[in-house]
């Protein structure tokens, strides 16, 4: 069954999905759209420095992604406002990469693959690690669930129930990483954050309860990895925009159900 590219693909879509979906709703909640865009920046950069060395794409994606996290987070709060910051993190490190992809010599590299994904491409081995990050990041989350949304509701209640906001955005800036590094080979450093960001918000606007909103996401972008594929099959057009425009058209389409349930 997994000879067959399609079937890998789905497989490869629907394992991402199941990751980003609870940490998307961290990311809607905490409003850290801006710090995901610059650790999948980064992620640039770890490519073409993992071909450089010979190692795997996947690990100098998380290596380059975390350093990037680990360091947003640790400036932070430190002269310079949090959009400033992650303005100049986020676009440095994709200049960065691209002008290091330029230097590499020998190397047969498709950047649009992963600038924008190429999910047809994924092996067998690529869907084993796409899989294993996916369940370690879906542990995780479960592991830390509770805590994490104390901390993002109210940091005061959360220090005051023994909980370390500090320590939960350290866990969830880890995740962030792994899922990026992940997802690269899916959609793309420039479209990662779009399946992190609107299955999430999507799941919103319906969702009564944190728990219904994260298993809401991961059913949008489940679905949304399934419809992709489809019209990425139907039409041959690019599979990731693809499955980030069927997201889209989920966003869109629960926003109005919600306003439709208002005026009921």
């Amino acid at each position: 069954m997994l000879d067959d590219f399609l079937v890998r693909a789905l497989l490869a879509g629907i394992g991402i999905a199941l990751a980003a979906a609870p940490l998307g709703c961290f990311v809607v909640w905490r409003r850290m759209a801006y710090f995901g865009d610059a650790t999948a920046h980064a992620a640039i950069l770890g490519v073409a420095l993992s071909l450089a060395l010979g190692t795997s794409v996947f690990t100098g994606a998380l290596a380059i992604a975390l350093i990037m996290a680990v360091t947003v987070s640790n400036l932070t709060g430190r002269g310079y406002a949090m959009d400033t910051l992650l303005g100049v993190m986020a676009h440095s490190a994709l200049a960065f990469g691209l002008v290091a992809v330029s230097f590499l010599q020998g190397v047969r590299l498709d950047l649009m693959a992963y600038l924008f994904g190429d999910i047809l491409a994924v092996s067998k081995g690529d869907l084993g690690v796409i899989w294993s990050g996916a369940l370690l990041v879906l542990a995780l989350m479960t592991w830390r669930w509770q805590a994490l949304l104390t901390a993002t509701l109210n940091p005061d209640l959360a220090y005051a129930s023994g909980i370390d906001p500090k320590r939960e955005q350290m866990v969830l800036t880890l995740s962030l990483a792994l899922v990026v590094a992940v997802a690269i080979k899916v959609v793309g450093a420039l479209l990662i954050v779009a399946l992190l960001i609107i299955p999430a918000a999507s799941a919103r606007a319906l969702a009564r309860s944190p728990e219904t909103m994260a298993i809401g996401a991961a059913g949008v972008g489940a679905a949304s990895a399934m419809g992709g594929l489809w019209v990425s099959y139907q039409y041959d057009t690019p599979t990731g925009p693809s499955i980030v425009c069927v997201a889209a058209c989920f966003f869109m389409v629960s926003n109005i159900l919600a306003k439709l349930r208002l005026i009921r």
